[in-house]
């Protein structure tokens, strides 16, 4: 029975997890595919390095186009990262009718529907489950498990680091700084952690989900990325007190043909399902208009768990191999993106004030949110004996984007407003 070849690029954390998985069950993916895999040739970096599983040194190769344009080779493994010189590997190989999986958020984010065309161009399949969320199938799930339904919601935690961060400064009360040097102490964030602190990883993810979800070309460009380098402890206290936690959310929206898609911290409420999901763990909340609420969690990174979906995903382009149907299940956009205005994005907010402690401050307050044509929900006042100044805490019952605009632009204005130290979507 002849060997499905494989070729991998990339030798790192998950790619090591591929040939873990692939090496040690092998009779249990040969009896699902109909034939043996063999990786047959993997691309390193440097080949004289000591590796973390058993490798046959004839496997290994420093050149990425020896593998790209092997004959030989059936599908190609992406796991090495970067964008524009893996772009050109990838649509080389799809060029020579080699079938794809690969890892890579920042590739498919970016270039995935010039990736997916070309793949559909050639018959040749492009699988990225890993790319989001690491061992959750969520992107089969959108592209499978909803494709009877209209998705209205998507909401998660897709960035492990940022997470980790904010569960260690709600449950340890410990200080942003010394929780991301510990983050990077422990590999959790990298030495220059801009990519997740500030949003940018998660926004490459909710570019991925949402152009799935609403079956429309979603650019990097279309999501608005706020991080958490802002987020104090002050925030977290204030929240716990009123019953909330804050974590780092995409949400992506959808209502009739119109689509909002951002990043940012928020309030969600501790009964929400993910509010309770702590540490380096992802969830992803998906709303559809017959199915209702769905939620799926798990490990969102590691050598194995995202191993594990790199995996599943070379199964399924070996089966359609033997069934002859590749190149079919490519999901191009078919929806115009039309993005809301900030008319249209609407939502609870909170807001901590730092103003003038004397009489009249709350009417005046008060006054702008009406001249705003916004609704309060509940204010709070924490006792400031003998300050000349104290924190307003507010949240609001939903209100528009722009109106809260409006809002900000007055209390900047207002002598009696001294600073406003954050303001906060809120979710639940």
């Amino acid at each position: 029975m002849k060997a499905i070849q494989v070729g991998l690029l990339g030798l790192g954390t998950v790619g090591t997890g591929v040939v873990k998985i692939v090496e040690g069950h092998q009779e249990d993916l040969s009896n699902q595919v109909g034939s043996p895999i063999s990786i047959s040739q993997i691309l390193v970096k440097d080949r004289s390095k000591a590796r973390g599983v058993p490798i046959d040194a004839a496997k290994l190769t420093e050149d990425p186009w020896e593998i790209v344009r092997n004959p030989d080779i059936d599908v190609i493994v992406e796991v090495m990262g970067g964008i524009t010189t893996t772009k050109d590997y990838i649509l080389e190989a799809l060029e020579r009718g080699k079938h794809v999986v690969t890892a890579n958020k920042d590739l498919m984010a970016l270039h995935g529907q010039e990736i997916l065309a070309k793949a559909r161009e050639k018959g040749c399949d492009v699988l990225y489950e890993a790319s989001v969320a690491g061992g959750i199938p969520i992107i089969r799930t959108l592209v499978e498990g909803f494709s009877s339904d209209r998705i209205t919601k998507i909401m998660g935690i897709v960035n492990g680091t940022t997470n980790y961060i904010l569960t260690k400064m709600s449950q340890e009360g410990a200080a942003y700084a010394d929780v991301l040097k510990e983050a990077q102490d422990l590999g959790y964030a990298e030495s220059d952690p801009t990519s997740d602190v500030e949003g940018l990883d998660a926004a490459r993810k909710m570019t991925i989900l949402s152009s799935l979800g609403f079956r429309a070309n979603v650019s990097l460009d279309d999501v608005s990325a706020r991080g958490i380098s802002g987020v104090s402890q002050e925030d977290i206290r204030y929240a716990k007190r009123l019953g909330y936690e804050v974590k780092l959310l995409g949400i992506a929206e959808r209502q009739d043909d119109m689509i909002s898609v951002s990043v940012q911290p928020t309030m969600i409420k501790t009964g929400h399902p993910i509010a309770s999901v702590n540490g380096v763990f992802n969830a992803v909340y998906v709303h559809g208009e017959a199915v209702g609420e769905t939620m799926f969690y798990g490990a969102g990174a590691g050598e194995l768990p995202t191993a594990t979906s790199v995996v599943a995903d070379l199964v399924a382009v070996i089966k359609n191999m033997k069934l002859g149907v590749n190149g079919r299940q490519a999901q191009l956009p078919y929806n115009v993106v039309k993005l809301k205005t900030d008319e249209q994005i609407a939502s609870k907010f909170f807001l901590l004030l730092h103003v003038e402690d004397r009489a009249g401050v709350l009417a005046q307050i008060a006054q702008v949110f009406s001249n705003c044509d916004v609704s309060i929900e509940s204010v709070m006042q924490p006792s400031a004996p003998h300050k000349s100044s104290t924190e307003i805490i507010i949240i609001t019952h939903q209100a528009s984007k722009a109106a809260m605009n409006q809002v900000m632009q007055a209390f900047n204005g207002l002598s009696a407003v001294r600073e406003i130290k954050s303001v906060y979507r809120v979710e639940g």
